[in-house]
């Protein structure tokens, strides 16, 4: 089972449905027009030694397979050691369901039923629950027989996953097909944990010691799965630059917090560093209810609630999926958050915090800032900070929202108009309707067009973290004296996080459209292309391939086009 074209061939001798591939090893010739088209467009590029969407490609079409390999065995060849991949039909709207069996050596195999993976982002799990919406009766015990007849195919002892492709025609006959099988507990198993009151890892190490299953495996499986669990995967990404790992430190990290029904699987804290040189999940959070209805609700809740300041995520993503009706209503496929879409003010991958919610978060950080200073003042300390003899003159301080500036001003009334809690409140020069105020260092409550919101505000390092019921948002407090000299050159294509160099297709002198790719980047075991910012020709290469890189560093530069399109140079 260690390659999936092994996997493949072994089980079709066991009586399992596999799709039909083609195996192409490291160096051989790509097949024939005939071969592919026996296969059926599209098709998809598969690493064999691995998964994780890691050595995978979509080809639509012949002109697009030569490139495809070429990349997909390069992703395989640095994250498994192993280039060898394979070609098999393209599913379309597909349903990633994969089943839970924990194997004893006396040659007892149980199905511990299945789990739902199927909300993907380029090809990684992001939702997994368990039971799968789409898995009646008959379809369970038809795929908890082919996960059993697998692991018996290879005397199998251990827990595993079986992995399966589920075709699904409208008003058709749903067709389950081997994909592979995982040889360890998944990073998803805590939802089969939850629906079957069994602890995973305990049965592992008894297995491991040659023990038999013991009779709760067996009455977990006969009765069924318990009530509905469902989990999400954190992971450190900036949607705001293509989804890419970040890297860095996490200023705080709680999730869940008094919240006994959630359970948050983490390797990190508040304070650790994230590095480049692993997956960038930081973790898995699961929530059990008797409902499918109320499990997706307490985790949007748990995930919307959450503080995770240092570093972007992408929590408003799993949030907007679990809200999102085609979700709701069981209907999700793997296309899914490709078919929604990702950007835009609809997209799932929208800032949970909109325009107003955003301008919210600034009041309540300057309005927290002042409390701050208030509050360490040693002398005067009733007096308002920034104190002016001009009362009318409103203090001012101006924040970066990603390309975004906001400039608040704030100050106190009148002496004579003074109210309980009123704050005089400007957002960009215009008056901002805030009816009353109740702010401290780290909390802050507005009431705005007669609806009262409580923030949590958190400085750190120039930085404001804000979180409310409206969403959270990162603010950069702008300094009074600007540095001249912090601009970029417009041509500069900079590393957009740390990895290493793995491709370099230009060279000074080159002329190049923008958009090309210029260079590529390996980080966290995945791909990423550094395009040119601009038209122009490249003035500079500053890296080689093998280059380790920080984020921002300059990789090349492209002298940009005069305003009359000439070529520059």
């Amino acid at each position: 089972m260690a390659t999936k074209i092994g996997a493949k061939e072994l089980v079709r001798g066991a009586g399992v449905a596999t799709l039909p591939s083609l195996t192409l090893d490291e160096t051989g010739p790509l097949p024939d027009d005939a071969a592919l088209a026996e296969l059926g467009w599209p098709l998809l590029v598969k690493a064999s030694a691995g998964g994780g969407g890691r050595g995978m490609r979509v080809v639509a079409g012949a002109s697009d397979l030569a490139d495809a390999v070429a990349g997909a065995r390069r992703e395989a060849t640095a994250a498994f050691g192993d280039g060898t991949v394979f070609l098999e039909r393209l599913v379309r709207a597909p349903r990633h369901i994969e089943v839970q069996i924990i194997a004893d050596s006396q040659g007892d195999v149980v199905a511990l039923f299945e789990r739902d993976c199927s909300v993907q982002r380029r090809h990684q799990k992001v939702i997994e629950e368990s039971p799968s919406p789409v898995v009646g009766p008959e379809l369970r015990a038809q795929l908890s027989e082919q996960a059993v007849a697998t692991a018996r195919a290879v005397g199998y002892v251990n827990a595993g996953t079986v992995e399966f492709v589920l075709e699904t025609e409208p008003g058709g006959e749903d067709r389950a097909y081997f994909l592979e099988m995982n040889t360890r507990l998944q990073v998803e198993h805590p939802v089969t944990e939850a629906v079957t009151g069994l602890d995973l890892v305990r049965l592992q190490l008894l297995v491991a010691q040659g023990q038999a299953l013991p009779p709760e495996v067996h009455r977990a499986a006969a009765v069924g799965p318990q009530g509905h669990a469902v989990e999400a995967h954190l992971y450190a990404e900036d949607p705001s630059q293509g989804w890419l790992p970040q890297t860095g430190s996490l200023v705080r990290f709680e999730i869940g917090r008094d919240q006994p029904d959630v359970r948050v699987d983490s390797g990190v804290a508040s304070g650790s560093v994230v590095t480049p040189y692993y997956d960038p999940m930081l973790a898995k959070v699961v929530v059990h209810a008797p409902t499918r209805h109320e499990a997706v609700s307490r985790l949007a809740g748990a995930l919307a609630g959450a503080r995770i300041h240092g570093l972007v995520t992408n929590r408003d993503l799993l949030v907007r999926v679990l809200h999102h009706p085609e979700f709701a209503a069981g209907s999700a496929d793997t296309g899914f958050i490709e078919r929604i879409g990702l950007d835009g003010p609809g997209g799932l991958g929208a800032p949970l915090a909109d325009d107003s919610a955003v301008q919210r978060h600034a009041v309540a950080a300057a309005l927290a800032g002042r409390a701050t200073r208030r509050a360490a003042a040693r002398v005067q300390a009733t007096i308002p900070a920034g104190f002016r003899n001009n009362p009318s003159a409103l203090q001012e301080v101006t924040f970066e929202v990603g390309s975004r500036e906001i400039t608040i001003g704030y100050g106190d009334p009148p002496a004579g108009a003074r109210a309980e809690g009123h704050v005089l409140v400007e957002v960009d020069g215009k008056e901002f309707g805030v009816d009353t105020v109740d702010a401290g260092p780290d909390r802050v409550r507005l009431t705005v067009e007669g609806i009262v919101r409580t923030y949590l505000v958190e400085h750190a390092d120039g930085l404001a973290f804000v979180d409310g019921p409206d969403g959270s948002s990162t603010l950069t407090v702008r300094g009074r004296f600007p540095d001249a000299e912090a601009h970029q050159a417009q041509g500069s294509a900079l590393a957009p996080m740390h990895g290493g160099v793995v491709r370099v297709l230009v060279a000074p002198g080159d002329r190049v459209t923008a958009g090309d790719v210029l260079v590529v980047l390996e980080a966290m075991k995945m791909e990423h292309a550094v395009h040119a910012p601009v038209s122009g020709r490249v003035a500079e290469v500053d890296v080689a391939v093998g280059d380790q890189v920080e984020a921002g560093r300059l990789l090349a530069l492209v002298q940009p086009d005069d305003p009359d399109g000439a070529d520059a140079g």
